[in-house]
C-alpha cells in the first residue's frame, strides 16, 4: 500500500532538525508523528526541554517550535505494510532545501539507522548529520542520554 507522509514541522528559529524514517501505522492514524503511546520520542524531548508529556498534536507542535526543533521524515512517500523501516519500498525522499534555507538548522539529528543512512544518501551539505538510536519501542538497546546531550548541545 502507498502512503504519503506528514509536512515539516518548523519555523525560522528552528537550529535543530529531526528527521525520521516514515510514520508507523499508529502515526498515520493520528495523522501526527511518533503517535504510538510506547515511542519514546516526546517523552524525551519533553524531559530533555523539562517540559510536562505534551497530550495533543497542537502541544506537540508547540512544544517543538518553543525549542527550536524542526521535525520530518526524510521519506515523504512509499509502499509500505506495517511500520517497520525494512518494509520501506519505493520511496521518495524529503527536499530538505526549504527547511534549511528557511531556518536557522545547525545539525541534523536522525532517529535511527534506516533515517541516517538514507538521509546521507540524498543530503550532501555542510550540517552535521548525526545517528541516534531509534525512539521506537522495538529498540531494546535505547539511550536516552545520547538523545538529550544531543538536543542541549550545539
Amino acid at each position: 500500500m502507498s502512503y504519503q507522509g506528514f509536512d515539516p514541522i518548523f519555523d525560522e528559529n528552528s537550529r535543530v532538525l529531526i528527521l525520521g524514517s516514515f510514520p508507523s501505522v499508529k502515526s498515520r492514524e493520528q495523522c501526527f508523528y511518533y503517535g504510538n503511546p510506547r515511542n519514546r520520542f516526546w517523552t524525551i524531548l519533553s524531559e530533555a526541554f523539562g517540559e510536562v508529556l505534551p497530550k495533543t498534536i497542537e502541544d506537540k507542535k508547540s512544544l517543538c517550535l518553543r525549542h527550536g526543533v524542526a521535525l520530518w521524515d526524510i521519506v515523504t512517500s512509499c509502499d509500505i505494510e506495517g511500520s517497520m523501516d525494512a518494509d520501506i519500498r519505493n520511496y521518495r525522499t524529503a527536499d530538505l532545501s526549504g527547511v534549511l534555507e528557511n531556518s536557522q538548522i545547525e545539525k541534523i539529528l536522525c532517529n535511527g539507522k534506516t533515517a541516517y543512512h538514507i538521509t546521507l544518501s540524498v543530503y550532501h551539505g555542510d550540517k552535521k548529520v548525526v545517528c541516534l538510536p531509534s525512539t521506537s519501542p522495538a529498540n531494546v538497546r535505547f539511550d536516552k542520554s545520547l538523545w538529550i546531550d544531543e538536543l542541549l548541545t550545539k
